[in-house]
């Protein structure tokens, strides 16, 4: 399906990589080769009753995508206080685990490319960029994930772990973003866990996943920087693998307090 251009263009706010416009009930965004499969996965969720994302709807004549545009708020940094609150942590959670379970099922096209490899084990659809500038906040509550650019097949806990880096935040105390006294991370990450409904082995293996998770970021920034990437060139030159590698090295350093943490089971408030 191709859609006419109109010419009543928004910039949005965000857009790190991409340059993202709104035209009246609609989005605009640059397409890829990985479209097509990003387009099937959104038609795939609308079937299966999940809303927590934006409708696709085909191509326009300058060959950008055409996606629903979902009203709300999308949180960016510094956070808001909404996007910080417990209530905000077990709210993505949920949403997360009922995307991930909406995609289980979910058969890519004989065809399908992927913006990024996919990993095993292959359980569900990773989203592959969990994180308040990705989620549509409404009333403060997040009722929507966008931007599934970076979605691939891989585990659970490959989406779950930077979730948590994200929302956590799992954040060295030297990020400006967003940092809290590591106890104060374990709770949540506990939080976040039980939300999810984890299992024990993947909660055993959370903390050092979100480390992980952090390694291929910046290995991503480095390799796409070296292709001649500019946005990617950008956050090098900014120093943003600098702060994901602190934030790292601050997982690995508190593993033992974070799997501890993982290990109990919180009551729901």
């Amino acid at each position: 399906m191709t859609v006419h251009r109109r010419t009543e263009e928004e910039v949005l706010v965000g857009g790190g990589v991409n340059q993202v416009v709104r035209i009246g009930s609609t989005v605009r965004r640059p397409a890829g080769p990985w479209t097509p499969t990003v387009h099937a996965l959104l038609d795939h969720l609308r079937a299966a009753g999940f809303t927590g994302a934006p409708r696709a709807l085909g191509l326009d004549t300058g060959g950008r995508e055409i996606l629903d545009f979902v009203p709300g708020h999308v949180a960016s940094y510094p956070l808001p206080d909404y996007a910080r609150s417990d209530a905000t942590l077990r709210a993505v959670a949920v949403l997360l685990r009922d995307y991930h379970d909406a995609t289980a099922r979910f058969t890519p096209p004989p065809e399908a490319t992927w913006y990024l490899p996919g990993r095993e084990p292959t359980e569900v659809i990773c989203h592959g960029d969990i994180a308040p500038y990705n989620c549509v906040f409404r009333d403060g509550k997040p009722i929507a994930f966008i931007d599934f650019d970076t979605a691939h097949p891989g585990p659970r806990i490959w989406d779950l772990a930077y979730a948590a880096y994200r929302f956590v935040p799992l954040t060295d105390p030297g990020n400006g973003d967003f940092a809290l006294p590591v106890e104060e991370q374990a709770r949540r990450l506990g939080l976040l866990a039980d939300a999810y409904q984890l299992d024990d082995s993947d909660r055993a293996a959370l903390a050092d996943t979100a480390r992980e998770r952090l390694d291929a970021l910046v290995r991503h920034m480095h390799e796409q920087a070296n292709a001649g990437t500019v946005a990617f060139a950008e956050h090098v030159a900014a120093g943003h693998d600098l702060l994901y590698r602190t934030d790292a090295a601050h997982i690995a350093r508190h593993t033992a307090l974070f799997t501890a943490a993982l290990s109990r089971k919180h009551p729901q408030q």
